[in-house]
This record gives structure tokens, sequence and C-alpha cells, in this order.
């Protein structure tokens, strides 16, 4: 019994190494190789994770790409400096992971919420980071594990 479980896993292993090594194939013959030089002009794509789309003002109505922005330096193959209007200023740098790192910065409410018979603690965390502030509505247990300085005294505002 132990044996065919053993063959049922290895053969589970090898079909599931197919399957991904053949969809991997239909990703690289889609995928196009982008390369620029200085002084080309690029859009530069909007959307909430990457922080340029808390830079806009109007978030409901935000175009999927902005620009066209000038290519001022090359930094890697895959990362560039951009010309950036004024208003864009607050937008992250380039960095070597391409990462935009958001620390939380306090605790403003605290709600409980009931779903499916479950009461589910919640806490608004404001967020800081390069691309400005945001709020997010986060679980206060997986906040108080991640981030235990952000509770010392269990006092919310609101």
């Amino acid at each position: 019994m132990v044996q065919e479980t053993t063959g049922k896993i290895r053969m589970i292993r090898e079909r599931m190494k197919a399957a991904q090594s053949r969809q991997n194939s239909y990703h690289d013959k889609r995928r196009r190789a982008y390369e620029f030089q200085v002084d080309d002009h690029v859009f530069l794509r909007v959307t909430p994770v990457t922080g340029v789309g808390r830079a806009l003002k109007s978030r409901k109505l935000t175009p999927r790409f902005i620009g066209p922005y000038q290519i001022s330096e090359r930094i890697s193959e895959e990362a560039y400096r951009i010309s950036l209007l004024p208003s864009l200023a607050n937008l992250h740098d380039v960095r070597d992971n391409l990462t935009i790192e958001a620390a939380p910065v306090q605790i403003e409410e605290r709600e409980v919420k009931q779903l499916r018979g479950k009461e589910i603690a919640l806490v608004k965390v404001l967020w800081g980071g390069p691309a400005g502030e945001s709020w997010t509505w986060e679980r206060e247990d997986q906040m108080r594990e991640s981030y235990p300085f952000l509770f010392p005294s269990c006092n919310f505002r609101g």
C-alpha cells in the first residue's frame, strides 16, 4: 500500500512538472522582451499596488496608463528612470528589487465584524511609504502578530 501511494505521488509530481513546463512555454511564446533607450517615450502603468494610482487625484476614473514620459536613464535591463511631472514627485524611486515597502504608522480605529456567525476584529491601519499614506482594514490578530509595537495600550481613536 505504501509503495502504491509512493508511486502515485511520483506520477502526480511528474505530471505537475510536465504541466508547469507546458504553461511556461506558452508564456514564453507570448512574452516580448522590451528594450528602451534614453530619450525614448513610454507610458506608465497605473495601479493601486504600485502606488501610482494613489498619487493621482481621481481614483474612480483613473486611466490604466499615463504619459508619455521620457526615459532619462537606464538603470538595469528591466529598470529605467523616467522624467515625471511635479505632481507625481511622491512616487518611489528605482530600487534594486523593484518593490515598494510600506510600513504601518499607527492604528486609527477598531471594529468587530460578524461573518457567518464568527466575530472578526479588524483595525484600520495608517500605512506610510514612498508612495504616500493610505489606510486599510486588516485583521487585528495578524497585525498584532506582525507589528506588536502598534498595540502598546490598545487605545483607539474613533
